[in-house]
Formats: C-alpha cells, sequence, structure tokens
C-alpha cells in the first residue's frame, strides 16, 4: 500500500506507526500544490489501513518546512479569484483531513516551521520540537494573512496570543512555542520523545481514541447546554455496549490485558 511513489513525501509504516515524511529538503519542505495533494492522498490511506494505530509527521533535512514554495505562490499570484479559491480548498481539505483524522497524530518539529507548517502543527494531537525550532506566522508580511491555517492555530495559542504573532509576524522560539501552547515538549531526540507516547497510544482501545478526538472536537465551543449533556450521556452510554468497550471493562475486572494490546504486541500480554 505504501510503495512511496509520491515526489515531495514518504510514507512508512512498521509496528503500527505510521510515518508521513515531508520530503523535499532542498526546498526546506516548503509545499505547493503537488505536496498538498499526495498529503492528502497519503492521510487518507493511513486512515484506512487496519495495521495503522497512530500517525508520525516529521520532515527531513535541517527545517521542518518553510511554508508555501515561491514557485507556488508566483503562480497563485497570476490565478484569478476562482482559481486562487480552488487552490485554497485544497489547503484547508489538508488541514481538515489531518485534523480529524481518526488516530493519535505525533508532530516532530526540527528547525524552521513557518506559515501553514504551524497549521499542520496545530491540527496534530501532539506536538514535540528540538530546541533549535523556530516558527513564524509570515504572511502579512506579504500583504497575506494565515486564513486558512488560523482556526487550528487560533485552537491552540488562544484568540490573544494568535492575534499577537499573526499581526506582528515575528519569529518565536521552541521555549515560546511551549509556552503557547504550540508544542507540548522540547527534545532534541525526537524519536526518543515520541515513544512514551508510542506506548501509551499501543496500550489504549483503538476506538476509545478515535471517539476521544470526536468527542473533544464536538466539545470545541465551550458551551455546556443540555444539548451538550445530552450528546456526552450518549457517547459514554454507546461505548459501553459497544465491543471495545465490554472488552476493556472485562478484562479489566478479569485482570488481563485487553484485546487490542495482545494485537500490538507480538508476543502477546504479558
Amino acid at each position: 500500500m505504501f510503495k512511496n511513489d509520491f515526489q515531495h513525501i514518504q510514507c512508512q509504516l512498521n509496528q503500527g506507526v505510521g510515518e508521513l515524511i515531508l520530503d523535499r529538503a532542498e526546498k526546506h519542505n516548503a509545499f505547493d500544490e503537488v505536496m498538498i495533494s499526495e498529503m492528502i492522498s497519503a492521510i487518507a490511506l493511513f486512515a484506512d489501513s487496519a495495521e495503522c494505530k497512530m500517525l508520525i509527521l516529521r520532515a527531513k533535512g535541517k527545517n521542518f518546512s518553510a511554508g508555501a514554495d515561491l514557485n507556488w505562490m508566483r503562480k497563485q499570484a497570476q490565478m484569478d479569484f476562482e482559481q486562487n479559491l480552488t487552490d485554497a480548498h485544497e489547503l484547508a481539505k489538508l488541514m481538515h483531513v489531518l485534523d480529524k483524522f481518526p488516530k493519535p497524530t505525533i508532530a516532530l518539529v526540527n528547525g524552521a516551521a513557518f506559515g501553514g507548517a504551524l497549521g499542520l502543527i496545530c491540527c496534530c494531537d501532539i506536538a514535540i520540537a528540538n530546541e533549535g525550532a523556530s516558527f513564524c506566522l509570515s504572511e502579512v508580511k506579504l500583504g497575506l494573512i494565515p486564513a486558512v491555517i488560523s482556526p487550528y492555530v487560533v485552537r491552540a495559542m488562544g484568540n490573544r496570543q494568535a492575534r499577537r504573532f499573526m499581526l506582528t509576524a515575528e519569529r518565536f522560539s521552541a521555549d515560546e512555542a511551549l509556552q503557547h501552547q504550540v508544542i507540548h515538549a522540547i527534545n532534541n531526540d525526537l524519536d526518543a520523545a515520541a515513544m512514551p507516547f508510542i506506548s501509551a497510544f499501543n496500550a489504549n482501545s483503538p476506538q476509545g481514541m478515535a471517539w476521544v478526538k470526536t468527542l473533544v472536537s464536538h466539545l470545541e465551543d465551550g458551551v455546556i447546554d443540555d444539548a451538550t449533556l445530552a450528546y456526552t450521556s450518549e457517547k459514554i452510554a454507546r461505548i459501553r455496549v459497544s465491543d471495545e468497550g465490554q472488552e476493556g471493562l472485562n478484562a479489566f475486572f478479569e485482570k488481563r490485558s485487553p484485546a487490542w494490546q495482545n494485537a500490538t504486541d507480538p508476543k502477546g500480554a504479558k
């Protein structure tokens, strides 16, 4: 399934861990319409794969992504409104399918992450950066705005901080990104930093984690009303009677490992 016949990305799947790797190091992994289309296709493949339990987003080279490719931007400058709208819809689709990916996602960020790259990072469930990582929402310097990525960046940073960094287009460090919730941790050994999360995801119910993502997404507006109470009550009742819910509860009371842990451990439960 993952033949790596893409131009600008690579895909790997090993022991349940999928990896989507940005592979334009010579262009600082700047993305264009080709990379965007390839990422959308790859995310769909990982989502549909029963073998894939989680997805890691990472990049080759010294920088995670410089944002938009310059040649792509030149093309956009020559497009009319309808062409630009179609183009923007594709980027919006990429952000949406990554944000709604039904399995846990981890972004491993090395070096610079500018413009749309912040959108990708903020769409992932977990984000880890090395000490040398730097971030920038530089669009206003070009007379543009970070429109398509803004829902995800504002959700991560909060409205107040997002306003600052979108208006100033200032570059900020990994420490500031951690402070403003763009990332969850700083570690120069990104692979080692990812391992506790990989282990945790492997131990947890795949259905449970997928439903958590849907649940949290549903609650993003922060409104707690009768509809919210009904929704959350329905969800917990439904998952309790589901196959995985029953398996998890029975395994707990029987003091054994649930079936999904056995499936991810080639030696079986200990």
